[in-house]
């Protein structure tokens, strides 16, 4: 299978109750040789009617962030997220509704095979990292899972909301790209 292939199955997806006030499965954006996958916990209003994940506010400024340590998501990077629908009004995914959108994210990352896993806010962190995760503790540090390394920074949404915390993030991407250039083949 390919991420095309998957991509289809996944936007005829009802496996949960999200598909039923959906607009568009947001499956997911990027380069298919990525070794750098950014993980959100699910679309918003934005991306719900685009279909494309993170294109609103925090989607401009993740490109932000992204493009200061030469990342981008058409060349180098893939961007995907837990639940693949719009939860109503941005709440946080049910844990039902994670347990049964998973599946789609973890064949993402079969195909993928990225060598880093970026977690994007809390959701994203406690899901794949640990469930006793805290962003503001953890953020930038690196974990390995398995030959994988992961790390979180705090979601741009929430940057939006509190931008005091906008230079640590920066330090972060900053981690990032110094860990790409330990690990990654590519040059970016």
């Amino acid at each position: 299978m390919d991420l095309q292939t998957l991509q289809q199955e996944c936007l005829a997806c009802r496996r949960c109750g999200l598909c039923e006030s959906r607009t568009h499965v947001v499956f997911g954006q990027g380069a298919p040789d990525a070794e750098v996958l950014f993980v959100g916990e699910g679309p918003g209003a934005n991306e719900d009617a685009q279909g494309l994940p993170f294109v609103g506010r925090s989607g401009q400024l993740l490109d932000h962030y992204l493009e200061a340590v030469d990342l981008d998501r058409q060349k180098n990077v893939y961007i995907a997220n837990i639940v693949k629908c719009r939860p109503p009004q941005n709440r946080d995914p049910l844990p039902e509704e994670s347990a049964a959108c998973i599946p789609w994210l973890r064949q993402q990352f079969q195909l993928l095979r990225p060598k880093i896993i970026v977690c994007l806010g809390r959701i994203a962190a406690q899901q794949l990292i640990d469930p006793g995760f805290s962003i503001t503790r953890d953020h930038g540090k690196f974990f390995d899972k398995h030959g994988t390394l992961f790390m979180a920074t705090y979601h741009p949404a929430a940057l939006l909301r509190y931008p005091a915390n906008k230079p640590a993030v920066f330090g972060d991407f900053v981690a990032l790209r110094d860990k790409i250039a330990q690990v990654c083949t590519h040059t970016y």
